[in-house]
């Protein structure tokens, strides 16, 4: 047996833009899934995991369809994955899936792209070298899609495989879609990102309040997405321009494509900072703006996140936004690394008084995408 391993991500601005065509900048997380995978022979794939114990899920690779109905929920992005290959022609003869998660699940942390993507890897390298990293991508994200019923996009995926150390990723989803042929795809660019250099630290702030994409409501935003798009004719949100969300008529759709069209200009604005080199506490009033957007016009916020958003703040974060699909998971704040402590310490206190369970804190920096680790 091999390991694998794939990241979560965060990102640092960009919610809800991926699947209107617009831009996104992620980074990957420190915390990864690993996938210890081998070949069997006898046409099974046996799926193990530590966050579940209890007996191996074991289905045979040409029943994956029909018993998809039949296997638990977590083993499906996993058995979905193996599906994917084996739906797009590459012979799977049998593999053992031994799983281990670091990602915190329900977090918005992309814990279900981590483990699907440190899959597809070990997959690729078992028994289909010749898979590219776009298209990989494409697979994974299929697999969540067609075999999990979770309506993602491509960011997670995208974030999972490929960002590097040290960098945000700048995705034009839109130009990258379109070239699935490509080696590893165009319309995405690494961004330098390190606040170490500059005595930041981006602090995590997990909520831990669970947030889920099969629960219906991210998939009633696309819809909204969609809908506001056809009023005005257009494709896609990302080609409205700001003065184009006004023509609108219903409120709810107006204040989608606002947001939308909002964190394009966002994504952009934080993206020129950081390529400039500029000090990166500049970018924190626009993180802050994000959420404000998130929360006013998407309305996906909830009551903590926005507690643990301004308690960093008025703590002296520089700035700070949920992050994830929203209704639950984590928030994000940059913070002076000699001030993190004093950010912590006062988000716990307002959650504290506001009966809340203390959150999860942890810094993070930008780290590597999947790839094999021993």
């Amino acid at each position: 047996m091999r390991t694998w391993v794939a990241p979560g991500r965060v990102n640092i601005i960009g919610e809800h833009t991926d699947y209107n065509d617009g831009y996104v900048l992620p980074i990957a997380l420190p915390l990864v899934v690993r996938c210890a995978a081998g070949a069997r022979t006898d046409g099974s794939v046996r799926v193990a995991s530590r966050q579940r114990p209890g007996e191996p899920v074991v289905v045979a690779v040409s029943d994956l369809a029909r018993q998809r109905a039949l296997v638990p929920g977590w083993a499906r992005y996993p058995l979905g994955v193996v599906a994917e290959f084996t739906r797009r022609g590459h012979r799977i003869p049998g593999v053992d899936l031994d799983l281990d998660g670091a990602v915190p699940i329900g977090a918005g942390l992309s814990s279900s792209a981590a483990l699907s993507c440190a899959v597809a890897v070990a997959l690729r390298d078992l028994f289909a070298p010749g898979v590219t990293d776009r298209v990989l991508i494409d697979m994974a994200r299929a697999a969540e899609n067609d075999y999990v019923g979770a309506p993602t996009g491509l960011l997670d995926q995208s974030a999972a495989l490929l960002c590097t150390a040290g960098h945000a990723l700048l995705l034009d989803v839109r130009a990258f879609a379109a070239d699935t042929a490509a080696p590893r795809g165009t319309g995405h660019e690494q961004i330098p990102f390190d606040l170490a250099a500059f005595g930041l630290e981006l602090l995590v702030i997990d909520t831990g309040q669970p947030h889920e994409l099969v629960d219906g409501h991210y998939a009633e935003r696309r819809d909204q997405c969609a809908a506001a798009a056809e009023a005005l004719g257009v494709t896609a949100l990302r080609d409205l321009a700001a003065a184009d969300v006004d023509r609108i008529a219903d409120d709810v759709l107006r204040r989608r494509a606002r947001h939308v069209v909002t964190e394009n200009a966002r994504v952009l604005a934080v993206a020129e900072k950081l390529r400039e080199g500029v000090d990166p506490r500049g970018i924190g009033p626009i993180l802050t703006a994000g959420h404000a957007s998130l929360r006013d016009d998407f309305e996906v916020s909830t009551p903590a996140l926005d507690a643990a958003v301004e308690a960093a703040v008025a703590a002296g974060a520089h700035g700070g936004r949920m992050v994830g699909g929203g209704f639950g998971g984590s928030a994000i704040a940059l913070v002076d690394r000699e001030g993190t402590e004093a950010v912590v310490a006062a988000v716990r206190r307002r959650f504290a008084d506001a009966g809340l369970a203390a959150p999860r804190t942890f810094a993070v920096v930008a780290a590597a995408g999947a790839h094999r680790a021993r």
